[in-house]
């Protein structure tokens, strides 16, 4: 749907810009944004290259499992109803600590899998099955998001930031005098949102339970 809509964006601005006599503009603006596409690219690779290092390195290092161990009463808090020991608070967690780092495409592929995995999940409930040796709670019916997907999802949209890497590579590309000034207003509001996802869902939790 995105796609269509781009698409007749584009054609709408391109034949006013004809009716206006504006087609030099449009080439000549067409040509600008295209250099300006390739070098952001070439920005952010270096970017993405940096800070997955650094990933790597606090991998091999331990941090991010003690990281990881420090999120899971957020987890359990979160997601009472994800077995220990599931791989879906795994990936679950690795998602949250690239977002929390700001390595949104390192996200990306864990939030994937985590999806998938609450999926796994939900079929083994329709077949009636008990993960660990503990009761699971009633599946959703098929085809509908169960109540871990949502909230999942809400928080990795939320999704608290203490160093937005991605924008202020923009803000450096384009010419910031100070890139990185976005850092303490972008943990704030990153902060708020996240606070404001868990009231959420936590009050959304309640509602599923009474009824």
């Amino acid at each position: 749907m995105l796609n269509y809509l781009w698409a007749a964006m584009l054609l709408i601005g391109i034949v006013y810009g004809a009716f206006q006599g504006k087609l030099p503009d449009i080439t000549d603006a067409a040509l600008d944004s295209a250099k300006d596409a390739i070098t952001l690219c070439i920005t952010m690779v270096g970017v993405m290259s940096l800070w997955v290092g650094l990933m790597e390195i606090a991998q091999k290092s331990g941090m991010i499992q003690q990281a990881a161990r420090k999120l899971q009463p957020f987890i359990n808090f979160m997601f009472p109803g994800i077995p220990k020991g599931h791989k879906a608070r795994e990936y679950i967690t690795t998602n949250i600590i690239a977002n929390i780092f700001g390595l949104g495409w390192a996200a990306t592929p864990a939030g994937l899998k985590a999806m998938e995995a609450l999926e796994e999940l939900e079929e083994e409930r329709r077949k009636g099955g008990a993960l660990h040796g503990k009761t699971i709670r009633p599946p959703v019916l098929k085809g509908t998001a169960s109540n871990e997907m949502c909230t999942f999802l809400i928080i990795n949209i939320s999704s608290l930031q203490l160093i937005p890497v991605n924008i202020i590579a923009y803000r450096s590309q384009y010419g910031s005098v100070n890139p990185a000034a976005i850092v303490g207003p972008a943990i704030v509001a990153t902060a708020v949102s996240t606070a404001v996802a868990v009231v959420y869902c936590k009050m959304m939790d309640g509602k599923r339970t009474r009824f």
